[in-house]
This record gives C-alpha cells, structure tokens and sequence, in this order.
C-alpha cells in the first residue's frame, strides 16, 4: 500500500443507487449523472465507466478540464458543461465533444464565433433562472435568447433548456412548486416562438428527484444520491440509498503518555491520566476535516475512540485509553463501519455543522482510491 490513508469506493453501492432512481422516474427519462468534483471525490472516470455500462448516457462536469478528462478516459456519452464556458476555454471544449451552457446573448455569439471558426456544429443547452440567484438568463428574456440562439447563430444547436431547484429538499414544497411551474411556461413559449420541440429539459436535482415528481420532465439530474447520501434531512427517503464509500487509515504509532501531557501544536488537549496515545497518517491534508481536533472520532478494531489535540496537516492523534491491544498497522476507520460500531459520512457532516458534499468533495486527490464491483459492505 503506498499510501496508509485510502478510499474504498463502492462502486456496486452506486451502480445499485443509480438503478433505484431509473426505477424511480421511470424508463422514459434520462438520467444525467454529476460527476463534478471528480464524482464528489469518488472518482470521476471510474464511476462513468460503470455508468456507461449500465446504459446511463448523460454526465455533467463544472469545468472543461473534467469534462476532457473523461473523454480522455474513453467516455463517449454526452457531457454538459454546468455554467459558461470562458473564451479560452471553448475551442477545447468543442474539439472533444462537450455541450456548452449558454446565459447570454454575448456568450452565445461568442460560442458561435469559436464552432464557424473549427467547422463544428456545438451542442448547446440554455440555462435559465427561475429563482437559484447564480446564472442563467432571466425568464422574461429567455424566449427572445432562444431565437437569436436559432436564428442567428447557424452553428450551436440548442438541443437543451435547464434551472436549478435551491429548496427541492426542503419540506416547504410551495417555492419549488412555483419554480417548476415558471419553468414549464418558460419551456412553452420557447418552444412556440421557435415552433418546435426542446429536446432535453431537465431541472431535477436530488431533491426533487426523491420529492418532487412535478420536476422531472423528460430528463433529471441527480447528484448527491448517486454517492448514497440525501440532501437533507427534510427530504423524502422515497429512494433506497448505499454509500458510495468508505475512509480509512491505519496506525503508525502508539505511546503511553503520563498524566499532565499535552498534545499536538497549541497543546489544545491535556492527558487527564495516564493514557495511551495512537497517532494516523490523516489530517486535513487529506480531507480529515481540523474543526474535528478535540471533536471527532474515530473506529478502530470494532471500537470508537475520541480525535485528541488538534488535527494536523498529515496526522491526527486518537486518545485509546488507560489499556489498549491497538498496534500499529491496525486499520483505523475514519468514515465506515468496524464490527458493530459506524461512523457516517452524514455523522461527520452534522458535527462539522455543514453537508456531506463538502465532507466526500474535499477529500485530497492524494488519498489513493480503491474500487470495488460488488458493493457488499460489513
């Protein structure tokens, strides 16, 4: 092992997950898998292959650089790009495939400019604000933005129209319920003043996949309960879901401390008695979060013990107690199960008093992944 700190990803965990939310919207919607943030830390390339395995033909990335990797990977299916691309960007983006996202009318023209110039017919989708707040153009201005897109710009196919939903997972329905609904009117009056069909429209998130059937039109966009976590608490369980991974680490040393010692840089935690003392090869280098100093927990040998002192950039002390059989090169459990004890990526989330997004996302590239098919967990 090259490395003690790693991720076992459950690839069978999330092929099982995207399988549930086919079953869930139906066979007569696509699903657009968002594998932004390298899968939100799951591995973008690893997860898109079994996806495209299993049929799934949509991706969606927030930058050009990982939208190129997957095609560099050998992915074929289609690829948006979430949000504008910049002018230096979009030659690059044409050359390997990528749908492009459209908000304006300058972008557009620019993006029309850069596909005459290659000789390319650029797939583009229109993003709307219905009441996110981020991008997109507004709904007033989006029907007369689809027709200079059609009429003046002969070489970007607008094949798709999408919003976002920022309250989908909670329970008020009523603001989501209105967005959707400005949604699908917004989609009518495109599609008149063009006088044909939009062919992919999608605005789905999590979200609204578990709760809000209203929302999924022919395409929906799930993000989160790929990797096996709900948005929020507030929001229907109406989907079965497998965590996509596991973290874990090992110890590297282990000392008896008398009572009276301190620990870690700013000596934030005092050995209240003679104790045992087991050092990991995991800080916040890696993604162990350091508001978890003195807070967190960790699993070792079926057993939880407390994250003492501050956590530091590459290692983390874990206080064993009075007596311990812990050694070193036992395997330390950071997010995952160890005999009866777990410890979730939801659990991590609430103590840190943020989401599992940032939890799974923030885990550093350097932490080697791991990958298994068949998705059995302990």
């Amino acid at each position: 092992m090259l490395y003690q700190t790693y991720l076992q990803i459950h690839l069978g965990n999330i092929r099982a997950n995207i399988q549930e939310i086919q079953k869930r919207v139906g066979a007569n919607r696509k699903v657009m898998l968002a594998l932004k943030a390298n899968a939100y830390g799951h591995g973008a390339v690893q997860v898109a292959r079994m996806a495209e395995e299993i049929g799934i033909d949509w991706f969606g990335v927030a930058t050009v650089p990982e939208g190129i990797a997957l095609r560099e990977a050998g992915v074929k299916a289609n690829i948006l790009k979430f949000g504008p691309v910049f002018q230096d960007a979009i030659e690059a983006a044409m050359l390997h495939d990528i749908t492009l996202t459209v908000c304006d009318k300058e972008n557009a023209q620019t993006l029309q400019t850069v596909a005459a110039q290659l000789g390319k017919h650029a797939k583009i989708h229109l993003k709307v604000d219905t009441g996110m707040g981020r991008i997109g153009v507004s709904v007033p201005e989006a029907p007369e933005l689809a027709r200079f897109i059609e009429q003046d710009c002969p070489d970007l196919d607008l094949e798709g129209i999408y919003t976002h939903l920022p309250v989908s997972d909670i329970k008020d329905q009523s603001y989501t319920k209105a967005q959707v609904e400005r949604f699908k009117k917004v989609i009518e009056e495109i599609e008149t003043k063009l006088s044909r069909e939009i062919a992919w429209k999608h605005c789905a998130n999590s979200g609204a996949v578990l709760g809000h059937e209203d929302a999924w039109l022919n395409m929906v966009r799930p993000g989160i309960m790929l990797y096996g976590y709900y948005p929020d608490k507030e929001t229907p369980h109406t989907v079965p879901l497998k965590p996509g991974l596991s973290f874990y680490s090992s110890v590297i040393f282990v000392k008896k401390v008398r009572a009276g010692t301190p620990i870690g840089y700013g000596q934030t935690w005092v050995a209240p008695r003679d104790t045992w003392i087991a050092t990991i090869p995991a800080g916040y280098g890696d993604g162990f979060n350091r508001l978890l100093s003195n807070r967190g927990r960790v699993l070792i040998n079926g057993r939880s013990y407390p994250v003492v002192g501050r956590v530091c950039m590459d290692q983390s002390m874990v206080d064993l107690g009075p007596e311990t059989d812990v050694k070193v090169e036992d395997i330390v459990v950071l997010i995952g199960k160890s005999g009866e004890e777990e410890i979730t990526c939801d659990e991590m989330a609430d103590l840190l008093d943020t989401i599992t997004y940032e939890i799974t996302s923030q885990i550093n590239p350097r932490v080697i992944r791991y990958y298994d098919e068949d998705g059995v967990r302990d």
